[in-house]
């Protein structure tokens, strides 16, 4: 699993990348623009920014976020330098100096104070007028001015090195959420793939290996009377009867892992086209209408909602007594409904059902986080609200 990266680091990181040459540049114009420079200081001068221009260009810039500490300490030790001598030379590179402060700050705790109170000193210099040599009034002034500097910007270390330790830690357990929210889906994938071989168990168990195990006696019978054209006969249209349905029911079971209607169309389409199979089947009027705006459902969503409105279709024609039924599909923004509404004698909600019908639908809606709401009294009708939360 990939860390989470620090947003604070990662600006950082770009700031160390982006900001050492516009700094240069912008000291070495200041350092032009300003008279007095010696003349046989200016070759030196130049030596060092086309050094710190290449360093900045094809070096610094080019390290890459999350840089070993080894490498980015030797980034530290080559910027540092370079900015040091550039200050002696002309004190305009004191603007340049400060991006020292940037190449410390990825150091960790460990280096940071150091290579913060290291840049604070050089710095100081070319605010105090350069480098003391002897403890005179210069040096006092430098003195002052570097102890100033020193507490804020070890005031501010302190400071980052708290910012950036709630960071990581947030960093951490975001990760570590991450990590048990996968471990939690894995874990449910599983248990839906044992779910559903316990249901295909079953099946095969109630279905296939009884009519295969049929099959079996009816060739085991015709052995016995082969000398009998009669019984052989009737043993073998037997045999082949249960072979017949064995195959209409391995059918069926390949049809409930997704419906053939879907694999051919989306869910409007195939919610559509049940109605009207349903209408004709069962002589009542059924309409199907969408509203809303056309989304993206997933395959698995798509598969229960169209359950959902079969087995509810099929408890209208069992028990409503209904003359009318409308299927309606909604997509919002964040979730999906279908309501099936019919036109029959309604019942008691509230009540207890001995039926599979609804704690199926209940039970199918759950897997993806969906919810069933039923509204019926008698002679008013019934009303099923399926909802699943698009995420």
């Amino acid at each position: 699993m990939n860390e989470v990266a620090d947003p604070l680091q990662v600006r950082l990181d770009r700031l160390r990348r982006l900001v050492p040459l516009p700094l240069l540049a912008v000291s070495t114009a200041a350092s032009f623009a300003i008279p007095g420079a010696a003349r046989s200081r200016l070759l030196l001068e130049a030596s060092l920014v086309v050094a710190a221009a290449l360093w900045s260009a094809f070096v610094s810039a080019r390290l890459p976020a999350g840089t070993p500490l080894p490498r980015r300490l030797a980034a530290y030790a080559v910027h540092t330098p370079l900015a040091a001598v550039l200050v002696g030379t002309n004190l305009c590179f004191g603007i340049f100096a400060y991006s020292g402060f940037l190449f410390a700050y990825p150091l960790g705790r460990r280096w940071r104070l150091a290579a913060f109170a290291v840049t604070a000193l050089i710095v100081s210099a070319s605010l105090a007028g350069g480098y003391p040599v002897r403890l005179d009034g210069h040096g006092l002034t430098y003195l002052i001015v570097a102890g100033v500097m020193l507490a804020l910007v070890l005031n501010s270390a302190s400071i980052t090195n708290h910012a950036l330790a709630q960071n990581e830690e947030r960093g951490r357990m975001i990760a570590e959420n991450a990590r048990l929210h996968e471990q939690l889906l894995t874990q449910a994938r599983h248990a839906g793939v044992i779910e559903e071989r316990q249901r295909l168990a079953g099946e095969i168990h109630d279905t296939l290996a009884q009519g295969l195990t049929g099959i079996i006696a009816q060739l085991a019978a015709a052995e016995h009377v082969r000398h009998d054209p009669g019984q052989l006969s009737r043993h073998l249209e037997l045999a082949q009867s249960l072979a017949r349905a064995n195959l209409a029911e391995a059918r069926r079971s390949v049809r409930a892992l997704r419906p053939g209607q879907l694999e051919q169309a989306g869910l409007p389409a195939a919610l559509g086209e049940l109605a009207r199979e349903w209408s004709a089947s069962s002589g009542i009027s059924a309409e199907f209408q969408e509203t809303g705006a056309r989304c993206r459902v997933p395959d698995e969503v798509e598969t229960i909602l169209f359950r959902v409105a079969q087995e509810a279709l099929a408890n209208a024609a069992k028990h409503s007594g209904a003359r009318q039924v409308n299927l309606t599909l909604t997509c919002l923004d964040d979730a999906v409904l279908l309501d099936v509404h019919d036109d029959g004698t309604g019942f008691d909600a509230a009540a207890e059902t001995d039926g599979y019908g609804l704690p199926g639908m209940r039970h199918r809606l759950a897997k993806v986080g969906g919810t069933l709401t039923v509204e019926s009294s008698a002679g008013y009708g019934t009303t099923l609200n399926a909802s699943v939360p698009l995420r």
